[in-house]
């Protein structure tokens, strides 16, 4: 899989449909090589298989805890209006559902995981911690993804359109990407055979940061893409809606590689941001964006952790600096913009009040637009103390001290408990 980093060409290796790839250290099972030829149909199953949990215990009914998972490859369509496969997993709970009505799906969305292959949810499951050398992921969503299947719901988890899958890099950020990955897995998963679910069942979204742009996203195209996913709830924690703001609390903190995994994922997805990416980046900013696109978070925090975009570019200019004076690039991050369009079904904005990587009055403003827009909007305003600058702790701190209240309310939801809108309670200021 090549870089196509504004003329870059570092790469893992390329495979044939039955053989692996190695990245960075990792091998990816041969199964996430996509076919040549998808089917037509958004959400359709091109193939699955057994995945082992690396985090599962045997029970006292002879099914392991929490469940038994599938790993799966679905078709979906990018913001190109092109087909492209997306794998995940599928995970049956061993938990019963005790709430009204059928056992219920939630499709979880997660946080940044990287850009390499071998930094996929679906891996993650398998192998929740990996250090090798080359590569250091921590599965840190695998928390919620348990406390949800032990509610008794299912769980389906996507990879995002080229994490995992070896045909493209993951297209970090990108919102119809990433929206359309998040529906076509509810989709997948109803297809899958052997399973609990019904058409009875009710479908939640769950995410954090990336994960909770993803879901609001999803929440937002539902009503013309997917309008057979009718959703009981929506999570959206941290939610990178407006990734100018986003961009420029990224430049300069630890998680600083990020800026380079949205860069690949643009210009991979659009020419005009190709052209000013070649226009614009350095000999530093070329090796910056072909060595981030093969990262998990680990290794790009040791790798480029606190670095200034200023120092990848020809002008010295930051990259939000940069596309603020680029027409054709600013245009590319506005229709990335979550909040133009009123989100289906209820829906659960948490942001932390401190939050300096993924600004929290950007995730606010997403819930002022929905509030305008008249949606049943639960908005939760996160007060922790300054945990320190650009360290990402001011990040992570609410997504686990707020997780068991987001998992309530959804469960609440899957229960088929109505939600009380509080936009009233809001000023409608950002």
């Amino acid at each position: 899989m090549a870089c196509v980093c504004a003329g870059a060409t570092t790469a893992d290796a390329t495979a044939t449909a039955d053989e692996p790839v190695v990245s960075r250290g990792v091998t990816i099972p041969a199964f996430y090589t996509p076919p040549a030829r998808l089917p037509s149909a958004n959400g359709a199953l091109i193939r699955q298989e057994s995945l082992p949990l690396g985090l599962s215990l045997p029970g006292l009914d002879g099914r392991p805890l929490p469940g038994t998972a599938t790993r799966l490859m679905y078709k979906s369509t990018d913001s190109s209006g092109q087909a492209v496969a997306v794998t995940g997993a599928y995970i049956e709970p061993s938990a019963r559902w005790e709430g009204a009505g059928p056992r219920p799906l939630v499709a979880v969305a997660s946080g940044t995981m990287g850009q390499g292959d071998q930094c996929a949810p679906s891996l993650a499951l398998q192998h929740p911690l990996t250090v090798n050398g080359q590569t250091t992921s921590l599965a840190y969503d695998n928390l919620a993804i348990y406390r949800l299947l032990a509610t008794g719901a299912a769980v389906v988890v996507t990879d995002y359109v080229g994490l995992g899958a070896t045909d493209r890099l993951h297209t970090y950020v990108n919102r119809l990407d990433e929206g359309h990955a998040v529906l076509d897995a509810v989709r997948a998963a109803r297809a899958l055979p052997g399973t609990s679910l019904s058409s009875g069942s009710r479908v939640g979204l769950y995410g954090y940061s990336e994960g909770g742009g993803a879901t609001a996203s999803a929440a937002e195209l539902q009503p013309a893409y997917a309008p057979d996913v009718p959703l009981a709830g929506t999570y959206a924690g941290a939610p990178p809606a407006d990734l100018t703001a986003v961009m420029k609390g990224i430049d300069g903190s630890s998680l600083a590689a990020a800026l380079g995994w949205a860069i690949n994922g643009f210009v991979q997805a659009y020419p005009d941001m190709r052209d000013v990416a070649a226009a614009n980046l350095n000999d530093a900013g070329r090796k910056a964006l072909a060595d981030t696109s093969t990262m998990c978070v680990g290794d790009a925090i040791l790798g480029y952790g606190f670095s200034r975009s200023s120092a990848w570019t020809t002008s010295g200019k930051s990259v939000a600096e940069i596309i603020a004076a680029e027409p054709r690039a600013r245009a590319v991050l506005d229709e990335q913009r979550i909040g133009t369009l009123k989100p289906a079904g209820p829906v659960r904005v948490a942001t932390g009040v401190q939050d300096d990587i993924v600004p929290h009055a950007q995730a606010r403003r997403l819930a002022v637009d929905w509030c305008r827009k008249s949606g049943n909007v639960t908005y939760e305003a996160i007060s922790l103390p300054n945990l320190g600058d650009k360290l990402l702790t001011n990040h992570l701190a609410p997504l686990i001290t707020d997780q068991g209240e987001a998992i309530s309310w959804l469960t609440d939801r899957l229960e088929g408990k109505p939600a009380t809108s509080n936009c009233w309670t809001m000023p409608f200021q950002p």
